[in-house]
């Protein structure tokens, strides 16, 4: 019988380090992990530092501090090896919005398109997509693609109307959005702004062109943070998931990271899918081995194809 639960207080990171030997598994964990989760795992990054990453790595077990479609790609690139994700709860509201049956349908209707696939999707619908692309290259891989050619480019709008604007290029937009990027709000910003007039708003491409607008740097998780490290500045407003200060303030200790306020009282711009894992999820299911991410043999076949393209283009 499988232990779903922890019993008596342990010292979860020296546990995990243990069960990390013994099953010879590497932890990847997405920038917006809590901060815990981050400082345990052998790698931390973005979608396409992780999906690297996870290509090349020659450990047994993947253990993916992520959501879903995250591990789900960890899968496609290491079919054979096991992949475990601490809560098979930890999904996406961007990849929710583009079932895998809709998106087939909207690819009949647009038979002379190619779609460019946002990687923030399920399997299913990497599977039916031509290019996978992150918010990191995404330009550049649409830059790559013939004049002429039709392009689709989904789930996310926003961040399809930010590359439309700085491409050129008049794709048709799936109509998908991330909760967490939708969620800031213009007016509170500019309020925060009265209060720290110095401070530099950046801001992830998923987010609404009317805060977009007002950002002084825009881009991925990954460029982001490597922003904060060369820029002369010393306070920042940071527009995109909470979990990315943990890193901002290791690399940058002496200065301010402020996160962008929600519209509502809430704690709205932390990933509530993100957050279900949890160090304890995370020493159980090294413990347990599993959840098990698993995918069927077409999907994978399938789905390896775009991302492999990706990874070629980059």
């Amino acid at each position: 019988m499988l232990d779903f639960k922890v019993e008596e207080k342990i010292d979860f990171e020296t546990e995990i380090k243990k069960l990390k030997k013994e099953i010879n598994a590497v932890i990847l964990a997405h920038y917006y992990q809590e901060s815990e989760i981050q400082d345990i795992a052998d790698f931390v990054g973005d979608s396409l530092e992780l999906a690297k990453t996870a290509k090349k790595t020659s450990a047994d077990v993947i253990v993916f501090a992520g959501v879903h479609f995250m591990a789900e790609t960890a899968k496609i690139l290491n079919p054979h090896k096991l992949v475990l994700l601490p809560d098979l709860d930890a999904g996406c509201s961007l990849a929710d919005s583009c079932p895998a049956p809709l998106f087939k349908n909207f690819r009949e209707h647009h038979p002379d398109h190619i779609a460019i696939t946002y990687i923030n999707c399920t399997a299913a619908v990497k599977a039916l997509s031509d290019i996978i692309c992150t918010s990191s290259n995404a330009e550049s891989l649409i830059k790559q693609i013939p004049s002429g050619q039709p392009i689709i480019f989904a789930p996310d709008r926003n961040l399809g109307k930010y590359l439309i604007k700085k491409t050129g290029r008049d794709m048709l937009l799936w109509d998908g959005t991330c909760i967490v990027h939708e969620t800031f709000s213009e007016k509170k910003i500019i309020e925060l702004k009265l209060v720290h007039p110095t401070a530099k708003l950046i801001a992830h491409p998923e987010c609404e062109d009317s805060l977009l607008s007002r950002a002084d740097f825009i881009g991925s998780t990954s460029k982001l943070l490597r922003y904060v490290q060369e820029d002369n500045s010393t306070e920042f407003i940071v527009a995109t998931e909470s979990g990315i200060i943990h890193q901002m303030k290791k690399a940058a200790p002496e200065k301010l990271f402020i996160p962008a306020p929600p519209d509502k009282n809430c704690s709205c711009n932390d990933c509530p899918f993100m957050k279900l894992n949890t160090m304890e999820k995370l020493y159980l299911c090294m413990k347990n081995k599993q959840p098990e991410i698993k995918l069927d043999s077409e999907v994978i076949a399938k789905a390896l194809k775009p991302i492999e393209r990706m990874l070629a283009m980059s």
